[in-house]
């Protein structure tokens, strides 16, 4: 009679959701995100780095729903639009001859 029952397990404990580790792409696409913020000084630069940022930041985003990629999505979107605007009006400055950079290098 005693072969017939079930062993005796301890009752199970829940155990607290485990965090989960971020994407390696999501903290690439946040940092070139930042650097965009700042790059966009150098336009050239920070369109290259904008675009790397955006598409790690997409890439990441559709692995795994991470505010981290969202926020280098945001950031590279706000610094590529920075440094485009920051070409057309150098090249429209350049072009009318109204560039304070060109304009004291044809003088001296």
């Amino acid at each position: 009679m005693s072969d017939s029952l079930p062993p005796m397990s301890a009752p199970s404990i829940p155990q607290p959701p485990q965090p989960t580790q971020p994407d390696g792409k999501a903290v690439a696409a946040l940092v070139l995100g930042l650097c965009s913020m700042f790059l966009w000084l150098c336009p050239l630069i920070g369109v290259i780095v904008a675009i790397n940022g955006f598409v790690l930041g997409i890439i990441s985003r559709e692995r795994q729903r991470s505010k981290m990629a969202m926020a280098g999505i945001i950031l590279s979107l706000i610094g590529g639009i920075a440094s485009v605007l920051n070409m057309i009006i150098g090249a429209y400055l350049g072009a009318t001859g109204q560039h304070p950079v060109i304009n004291a290098m044809q003088q001296g």
